[in-house]
């Protein structure tokens, strides 16, 4: 593929199931705060200590951002004791036909590399470099991932993620970006990948396939995969 490098694919609400998106929710409507697209905006993809503080104040700020973050993890652990973390479907799939398709491959998320070894291990084989980035501390990463990790352009990037923040990095930087927003009930992210200009959505890994790629890459190849105004790109939503 001529334009197109690397593959860069987040980790939870990608690879793995959402489990972040509904304990965010419920923390700030089960304290009395009110949940908007604004709000979601705001704390999605933050560093730690920033979401932290972010929760805090949208539930009247009686806790700290170190409090409300532990909190926060806390409620975590009881959901996922409930609804386990499970590999997306096509993950292995989609995988091999990067790296088919001639592309490094890596994952990346805000949680420590103990989280993909123990949810991901299994496939570590199929991605190159340090085979996971914890972007916690450089977030959204794209810059850092594409250019320090991989010396590579960030037009020779793709990233594929389930938060519409990383999308509007990816615009600045002139970076390939397919959306894979949530599907719970509360998300504001497809909404706002839209809002964004996003021309290639998926509601499942199957749907990037060598027909997408090919597409992307051409896009990519011709500067016309960001569109100069949000509001005339033409979307792509793909099951």
């Amino acid at each position: 593929m001529p334009a197109l490098r690397l593959a860069a694919l987040n980790i939870d609400g990608v690879l793995l199931n959402d489990t972040f998106s509904p304990v965010i929710h419920h923390f700030i409507v089960s304290r009395g705060g009110t949940y908007t697209a604004e709000l979601e905006r705001s704390i999605f993809s933050q560093p730690q200590h920033i979401a932290g503080r972010l929760l805090a104040d949208a539930v009247g700020g009686d806790l700290t951002g170190e409090e409300a973050l532990a909190a926060y993890f806390e409620e975590r652990a009881e959901y996922v004791d409930r609804h386990p973390v499970t590999i997306t479907p096509g993950t292995r799939d989609l995988l091999l036909r990067l790296r088919g398709a001639g592309l490094r491959t890596v994952c990346y998320g805000g949680l420590g590399k103990e989280h993909f070894d123990r949810h991901l291990g299994q496939y570590a084989d199929l991605f190159d470099g340090p085979g996971y980035v914890c972007t916690n501390d450089i977030r959204p990463g794209l810059k850092e991932i594409t250019e320090d990790v991989f010396g590579l352009r960030p037009d020779q990037a793709l990233f594929v993620d389930d938060v519409a923040r990383v999308a509007d990095t990816a615009r600045e930087l002139g970076t390939a970006f397919v959306g894979h927003p949530s599907t719970f009930v509360h998300s504001h992210q497809r909404a706002l990948m839209r809002e964004l200009g996003v021309r290639h959505v998926i509601s499942g890994l199957d749907a990037l396939d060598d027909d997408l790629l090919h597409r992307i890459d051409q896009e990519m190849s011709a500067n016309t995969f960001w569109s100069p105004d949000p509001s005339t790109a033409v979307q792509g939503s793909r099951a």
